[in-house]
C-alpha cells in the first residue's frame, strides 16, 4: 500500500471532525409508494421511517428471491439523498437494502458533503455509482458478493456544486493534493460506518471505485 506521509495526518484529523451529525429541524418524510401492494415487516417499517427522517427520497420494494443465494429483501430504490443544505442526486443505483441505504445516506451527508465543503470549498451535488444489486460472486471465489443481496454499493465519483467531478480512478493517486485528501477522508469516514470498505489500495479490481458493504464486519482497506 502506498503511503502518503504528508496527507495521512491531515486525513486522520479532518475525518475525526467532519463526520459529526448536527441537530436538524423536524422535516416531512419523502416516500414514493411502490406500485406493488405489500405489507412490510415491522423492522422494515422502522427502517423506512428512519430513512425518511434522513430526507432521502426512495421507493420501498417488495421482497424478491431469485434463487442461487440472490435476493432483494427489505429493499428500497433510492432516488436522492440530502446533504446539510441541498438534495444529492445518485446515478446507476438499483435495489439496496434499507439498512444499507440508511448508512449510505448518513455517510453521504456527514462524511462526504462536509468533507467536500471543508477541503474542496464546494458542496456535494451528486454521487456516481457502478450500482448496487448484482447476482454474482466475489471475484475469484465461489462466495456470493454483498451485491447479490443488495447490501453493497460501488461508488465511483463525486460531483460538486462548482462543476468539478472527483473520480476514484483519477483522483486517488493523480488528483490534486486537495482531491487526494478528500478521497482519503471520505474513505476513512466510510470505514467508520460500513462493515467492509474497499478502495484502490485493496486490489486492482477496486482501482476505480469504493466498495461499501453493510455486512457487520470490520474490514477497511
Amino acid at each position: 500500500m502506498r503511503r502518503h506521509l504528508l496527507i495521512l495526518p491531515l486525513v486522520a484529523m479532518l475525518s475525526a471532525c467532519i463526520d459529526i451529525p448536527q441537530a436538524q429541524a423536524p422535516h416531512r418524510q419523502t416516500v414514493r409508494q411502490s406500485t406493488t401492494a405489500f405489507s412490510p415487516r415491522p423492522e422494515f417499517r422502522q427502517c423506512l421511517s428512519e430513512l425518511g427522517a434522513q430526507q432521502a427520497t426512495f421507493t420501498p420494494l417488495p421482497d424478491q428471491y431469485f434463487g442461487a443465494g440472490c435476493s432483494t429483501v427489505n429493499a428500497v430504490r433510492l432516488s436522492s439523498l440530502h446533504g446539510d443544505s441541498a438534495s444529492l442526486s445518485l446515478t446507476n443505483l438499483g435495489p439496496v437494502t434499507c439498512d444499507m441505504a440508511s448508512t449510505f445516506a448518513a455517510w453521504a451527508r456527514y462524511g462526504v458533503d462536509r468533507a467536500a465543503e471543508q477541503i474542496l470549498g464546494s458542496r456535494l451535488v451528486r454521487i456516481e455509482t457502478f450500482g448496487s444489486y448484482n447476482c454474482r460472486n466475489v471475484a475469484g471465489t465461489s462466495r456470493r458478493s454483498g451485491h447479490a443481496t443488495a447490501n453493497a454499493i460501488d461508488v465511483s465519483a463525486f460531483v460538486l456544486a462548482d462543476g468539478r467531478r472527483i473520480s476514484v480512478l483519477d483522483g486517488w493517486d493523480h488528483g490534486t493534493r486537495a482531491e487526494r485528501q478528500f478521497l482519503r477522508i471520505v474513505h476513512a469516514s466510510a470505514c467508520k460506518r460500513f462493515g467492509t470498505t474497499l478502495g484502490p489500495d485493496y486490489n486492482a479490481a477496486h482501482t476505480n471505485h469504493f466498495h461499501l458493504e453493510d455486512d457487520g464486519g470490520s474490514y477497511c482497506r
